[in-house]
């Protein structure tokens, strides 16, 4: 029922021409991952892109294009530079995280941090320094492009033209 008692008009639908046809979207690519389980402990230094996620023990370096995420049961000894870190374990070394780290409540960082963002969470504990770096901007397509906006005043202002 419509406004007023007026009974409201369903809408129309017609089925699709025999000749339409849909096409499919292609699958996601995935983003590599990889995982240290618990009980396994690796040394050296690991290099790539993608996602690691540490359960057991890392003894080294990372230095990834993605993310480094080290679950409650996990241990980091050494730096750690990456694009985004979450800790819910251990990490003992400095930690650069160009654009967020994050410390869970089970979380503990016992280094140096670097990083755009930083979120600590009631519970997680920081010890060492921490410095702030800005995220680069983006350029924006549109700058330097003047606008094709008409402006109406009235008679009490003048407009000159920018040349």
């Amino acid at each position: 029922m419509g406004f007023f008692g007026m009974q409201k008009a369903e809408p129309r639908v017609e089925p699709p021409a025999a000749e339409e046809h849909f096409e499919e979207k292609p699958a996601l690519p995935r983003a590599n991952s990889t995982v240290i389980a618990q009980g396994v402990t690796v040394k050296g230094t690991l290099r790539g892109e993608g996602v690691v996620q540490v359960e057991g023990v890392v003894e080294g370096e990372f230095d990834l294009t993605g993310a480094v995420i080290v679950a409650e049961s996990g241990l980091i000894r050494g730096p750690i530079k990456a694009d985004v870190v979450r800790v819910a374990g251990r990490v003992e070394g400095s930690v650069q995280a160009r654009e967020h780290l994050r410390l869970e409540p089970t979380g503990s960082l016992d280094g140096d941090v670097t990083t755009a963002s930083l979120v600590v969470e009631d519970g997680g504990t920081l010890n060492g320094r921490c410095t702030t770096t800005k995220l680069p901007m983006p350029e924006l397509e549109f700058q330097g492009a003047r606008s094709s906006a008409t402006l109406e005043f009235g008679p009490e202002f003048e407009l000159e033209e920018e040349k």
